[in-house]
């Protein structure tokens, strides 16, 4: 049985970004900053017009939880990732792509189906809109994921977007079950604005009787608990988490622990793409965490890490800039 730090489970998406207009947003009737779902003809046929209208930049092993995972694994982390993907050509990619960032993976996940894609679009204030075909990770069970090294697994890591299938709850409640049983922590991130206002029974029956760590931006911690301050969110949100961590943009992140409360400031970079900030955040302060540091420190890391994931295209950076930035980080803290 492999071992492993960290254990996620999350959609398996084939990112394909774009570089769109605010108008061509308009003209789609795409909310700007927010995930939609789609069926496959719509996506299809988006796919076309952003073809032929704007600038495409690629495609990449995409989803909330994997982009967590990558940063996870890039920074010195095992980690494994839990989804299902098509037997198609994308899902081999998917599978690929993942196994060359480090992250182990199971032939498990394969199953009847086509795998899903995500249209990334990044209009000209660095904003990502996502429209979302799941395809058969819409289907994701319990039964295309091997758990077997959950159980000596440090993290067990869920993605807010599963909140919208039946399956996939169930897939949770399984993981959930087996953390607890191995006293394996179990962190949680909201997603996206859209998961708290449309999925919001789904997002609770995740969350069951408490998690760990919680991550959330300030917008989905205001909606999540119907509050209008942060303050009044962390109250709410403490029965929900021994940890929440709210990110804040530009701002940089507020951390909640018990009784005790504190920011670290945010890092000024020029934005670019605001896809997979907040995914990469996670994967660091979770790397950090699992290396022992402590909460403030594994923040000022995340924050270094997702700040300069914003200042370039797509949710990733390079592996080798991973460590590069871990190295230099590790050097001003010394």
């Amino acid at each position: 049985m492999a071992t492993v730090d960290l254990f996620a489970i999350g959609n398996a998406l084939i990112d394909q970004e774009f570089k769109v207009s605010d108008d061509f947003l308009t003209l789609q009737n795409l909310q700007k900053g927010t995930m939609q779902l789609t069926d496959g003809e719509t996506q299809s046929q988006l796919f076309s017009k952003l073809k032929e209208t704007q600038i495409y930049k690629g495609q990449a092993s995409g989803g909330s939880a994997a982009n967590t995972t990558v940063a996870f694994s890039a920074l010195g982390g095992k980690a494994f990732y839990g989804c299902r993907v098509g037997n198609d050509d994308l899902g081999a990619l998917y599978l690929q792509g993942l196994n060359d960032a480090g992250i182990q993976t199971s032939t498990q996940s394969i199953s009847q189906g086509v795998t899903g894609t995500c249209m990334v679009l990044v209009s000209p204030d660095s904003e990502r809109t996502m429209h979302t075909y799941l395809g058969i990770t819409a289907e994701l069970s319990n039964t295309e994921i091997d758990f077997s090294s959950l159980q000596t697994a440090q993290w067990l890591y869920i993605e807010g977007y599963l909140s919208t299938s039946d399956t996939a709850r169930q897939a949770v409640k399984q993981a959930r079950q087996i953390a607890r049983d191995n006293d394996v922590k179990i962190a949680l991130t909201l997603s996206d604005p859209a998961m708290v206002q449309y999925a919001r029974a789904g997002l609770d029956e995740m969350l069951d009787d408490g998690v760990d760590l919680l991550f959330c931006n300030e917008q989905e911690a205001l909606m999540y608990t119907q509050t209008d301050s942060i303050e009044d969110a962390l109250d709410k949100l403490k029965s929900l988490s021994k940890t929440i961590v709210i990110t804040l943009s530009a701002n940089g992140a507020l951390i909640a622990h018990h009784d005790e409360i504190f920011t670290v400031p945010g890092r000024r970079v020029v934005a670019v793409d605001t896809n997979g900030a907040g995914d990469a955040f996670a994967g660091a302060f979770l790397y950090a965490l699992n290396a022992g540091k402590d909460l403030q420190t594994a923040a000022k890391l995340a924050i270094l890490i997702s700040s300069e994931v914003v200042s370039k295209f797509g949710p990733r950076l390079e592996n080798t800039e991973y460590a590069t930035l871990l190295n230099s980080f590790q050097l001003e803290t010394a």
